[in-house]
């Protein structure tokens, strides 16, 4: 199985590091042949616009540099996903790019717009019976994630 990561919203200090985590793990797992780095967020699926992650993540010290540089190493967007029910047009290109790579999971980093799209994505996709899993990782610089107390960012150390 092959898997696919993609970044979206404002470029937060911790959405790198997550990035680096979903690549460090898809690593150890033997199940994942190929982990895919989707350009510009969900556009980069849609538009069928994918990197390896081997040839942004390189080094060690490309990981290390990965870890702690505040920005979207891949891009972002703010592209807001229709409702499928109302146009699936958009749906079918993503579809049909994790087909064509065969993609069986998908990671989405971002706030609470990006958590949007993977719950669309994930309805749309159980609607179909289709078993790609969709899997958002919440990573948000003003807080707006429903549901949740606190979202991971970056504490800077207080001066005295």
């Amino acid at each position: 199985m092959n898997i696919a990561v993609a970044q979206s919203g404002g470029p937060t200090c911790a959405i790198n590091a997550s990035l680096l985590g979903v690549y460090r793990q898809a690593l150890k797992e033997k199940d994942i042949d190929y982990v895919f780095g989707s350009i510009n967020g969900i556009e980069g699926i849609i538009n069928d616009d994918l990197v390896s992650l081997n040839t942004v993540v390189r080094t060690n010290d490309d990981m290390d540099l990965l870890r702690q540089t505040p920005s979207t190493v891949l891009g972002s967007c703010r592209y807001k996903l229709p409702d499928f029910n109302e146009d699936s047009a958009v749906y079918e290109k993503i579809l049909n790019c994790f087909e064509r790579h065969g993609i069986g999971a998908f990671f989405y980093i971002g706030g609470n717009d990006s958590m949007d799209t993977v719950n669309k994505l994930s309805r749309y996709m159980s609607s179909i019976n289709k078993d790609i899993r969709i899997i958002g990782i919440p990573k948000t610089i003003d807080n707006d994630l429903e549901c949740t107390d606190h979202t991971p960012d970056l504490v800077l150390p207080q001066s005295t």
